[in-house]
């Protein structure tokens, strides 16, 4: 009813239709040794995050975000303790939308409406794995578009 009304009154829509795991990796390659209550442990967190967008039909974008962290042991030779992979996805449809909008409300607002559910899901594999929940700061979406835009306009001068 909602996407008639909207159509009708030619009003843009943002909104987000299916949120949804595309892939999901944990590793703890040393368990059981790495739980031992003898072993003091000094972890470092690798962090990598990737965000791509691909037309899926019209006027719907998947927006994928994908997060690595791994997390190692540099006082022991750098042992990895666990590695976290993770692509989480969503579908969001952009209907009516300016084409000079489109690119940020891909690279900055889907994202920051799907990272708090994209942290929660590591948070929670982490804690299942038997380690503390990792829990991932947050991210200025806005600031790393900002970035990227500077930083293409220094390539391309």
């Amino acid at each position: 009813m909602a996407d008639q009304h909207e159509q009708q009154t030619g009003q843009p829509v943002f909104r987000m239709q299916k949120m949804y795991i595309k892939d999901l990796s944990f590793e703890s390659p040393h368990a059981p040794q790495v739980f031992q209550a003898s072993q003091k442990h000094e972890p470092t967190i690798e962090l990598d995050l990737k965000l791509k967008h691909e037309v899926v039909a019209e006027d719907n974008y998947e927006v994928s975000m994908t997060v690595t962290a791994k997390m190692v042991d540099k006082s022991n030779n750098d042992t990895v303790l666990m590695v976290v992979e993770l692509e989480h996805a969503a579908v969001f449809l952009l209907r009516g939308i300016p084409e000079e909008h489109l690119e940020r409300l891909l690279r900055v607002d889907c994202p920051f409406m799907l990272f708090p559910f994209t942290r929660q899901i590591v948070a929670q594999v982490t804690m299942d794995g038997g380690f503390l929940p990792l829990n991932l700061e947050p991210i200025n979406f806005a600031a790393m578009y900002e970035n990227m835009k500077n930083k293409n306009q220094k390539q391309d001068a």
